[in-house]
């Protein structure tokens, strides 16, 4: 009964275009589309269907581990046309699943829109980029997109880390090893070091979750590999300060001076729903400069807001910047454009003060000055 079911629910969940499939006790299956959940009109799930579900698709390590620990994550393919990635867990008891769809298409960094100047900073010849956002923003989405565009245009090495593989590369002018941690390698931070070894020019790693991999992927960085790398948060000096807070206090001058030598730019994004359907991504976009390694190295990250919203010529832009943009060509709401940004007061206010009509019809972006 479980196998016939899920292959119906993924089904619905590719022919539907939803995001994310949840499954658990005491309502019907649940998908995401566009941001919205949505009830299927099915029967209410008991705790035997769960956990009849779970056993259909999880393979058997994952469900001991499951036993041992009460979650477990996977990836799998569901025919040609997608993949999942499974997160599955216990809820008062019961087995409940969350499906992420990962279509098999890549999208290329135009199509979603990444400013241009990532396509220049990831053929450099070493340096830290890294990718971060809120989960489900798309951060994977964009990192698969650098890889492929890589990937079709140079001949490299490039070594993926992932918990688990999302995205599935071909070789294409490059050579790519793809490594699932808790498959292929016990933990990242063994898997950068281990991939220093096997002669990469790029090296992704799915996740900065602790010390040891942060600190294995700056060495990568500084030691001449181009390191790709996610955080969850949602500014550029933010993701600074988050980097330097997980060392120790004694240790965290060396860090921001070896992080202002490795890091070449940082990314954040948030997808936002779209008008008439759809979702767009919303950008912000540090490029590190000689005058923003400074900031880094004198630990002033306060003044790097600042600093983008003057690098504008280097290719930069605050995301509030990149949100009231998008509203004012009328791709997104007010009200989803202030749900997502960095800043709602402000924002609020240059919506307030354009929808009176007091600007004049040039893109915000302020005068450049030197960095």
């Amino acid at each position: 009964m479980g196998t016939i079911l899920i292959d119906k629910l993924l089904s619905a969940c590719v022919k539907q275009g939803a995001s994310d499939l949840h499954i658990t006790v005491g309502q019907p299956p649940v998908l995401r589309i566009h941001g919205r959940l949505q009830k299927l009109k099915t029967k209410v799930l008991e705790s035997a269907d769960t956990q009849a579900l779970m056993k259909s698709i999880t393979p058997d390590r994952c469900q001991q581990e499951f036993q041992e620990t009460g979650s477990a994550d996977f990836g799998f393919a569901f025919g040609e046309a997608c993949r999942f990635r499974v997160s599955i867990y216990r809820d008062r008891g019961n087995v409940a699943m969350t499906l992420r769809q990962i279509p098999n298409e890549l999208w290329s960094m135009d199509q979603l829109g990444v400013p241009p100047i990532f396509k220049t900073l990831i053929t450099r010849p070493r340096g830290l980029v890294i990718v971060t956002g809120p989960t489900g923003s798309g951060k994977s989405t964009t990192l698969a997109a650098m890889v492929d565009y890589l990937n079709e245009n140079f001949d490299h090495h490039i070594i993926t880390i992932e918990d688990p593989i999302e995205f599935q590369h071909n070789h294409k002018k490059s050579t790519i090893n793809q490594r699932e941690v808790g498959v292929d390698v016990t933990s990242f931070s063994e898997a950068i070091r281990r991939a220093l070894r096997q002669d990469p020019d790029i090296i992704l790693v799915g996740e900065m979750r602790d010390l040891e991999t942060i600190e294995a992927a700056i060495t990568a960085a500084e030691t001449g590999h181009i390191v790709f790398a996610t955080l969850h948060t949602s500014s550029a000096a933010g993701t600074i300060n988050r980097i330097i807070d997980v060392f120790p206090t004694n240790q965290q001058e060396q860090i921001r001076t070896q992080l202002a030598s490795a890091i070449i730019g940082i990314l954040c994004q948030q997808l936002l729903k779209k008008v008439g359907g759809g979702r767009v991504a919303a950008f912000e976009s540090l490029v590190v400069t000689p005058g923003i390694a400074n900031l880094i190295r004198e630990n002033k990250i306060f003044r790097i807001t600042s600093s983008i919203q003057t690098g504008s010529k280097h290719g930069m832009m605050l995301l509030d910047d990149n949100i009231f943009n998008l509203w004012r060509e009328g791709l997104i709401t007010k009200e989803d454009g202030l749900a997502k940004c960095n800043n709602a007061e402000e924002l609020a206010q240059r919506f307030a003060v354009a929808e009176r009509g007091m600007f004049d019809d040039q893109p915000v972006e302020q005068e450049a000055e030197p960095v």
